[in-house]
C-alpha cells in the first residue's frame, strides 16, 4: 500500500469514529434515553475486554500453533476472579500477576 491509501483509510476511520460518537453525544446527549437502552449500554464496556482477548486465546498469531495452555489458564483465573468479586480491577490484577508468574518465574 502506498502512503496516500493509508492516509485515506486513517482519515475515513477518524470521520466514522467521530460520527458514531457524535450521534450519541451531540444529537441525543441532552435528552433522556429509555431504560431498556440504558440497561443494554451499561454492558458495552464489559464486553470490550473479552472481545479483544478471546481471539488471542483461540487463534494464536502463528496459524499452525495450538492455543497456549498458559494463556487459557490465565483467562480462566481472570474470569473466575472477575465473576466472583464483580471487580474489574481485581480481575486485571490477577491477570497481570498470573502472567508474571507464568512467563517470568
Amino acid at each position: 500500500m502506498d502512503d496516500t491509501t493509508i492516509w485515506i483509510v486513517i482519515v475515513a476511520m477518524a470521520i466514522a469514529s467521530f460520527l458514531l460518537r457524535f450521534s450519541f453525544l451531540g444529537l441525543i446527549g441532552d435528552r433522556g434515553m429509555p431504560d431498556w437502552l440504558l440497561r443494554h449500554l451499561r454492558y458495552t464496556a464489559v464486553a470490550i475486554l473479552p472481545a479483544m482477548v478471546t481471539p488471542l486465546l483461540i487463534w494464536p498469531s502463528d496459524p499452525e500453533a495450538a492455543p497456549v495452555p498458559e494463556r487459557l489458564a490465565i483467562a480462566i483465573a481472570t474470569f473466575a476472579v472477575g465473576y466472583l468479586s464483580k471487580n474489574v480491577f481485581a480481575a486485571m490484577g490477577v491477570a497481570v500477576a498470573a502472567m508474571v508468574l507464568t512467563y517470568w518465574v
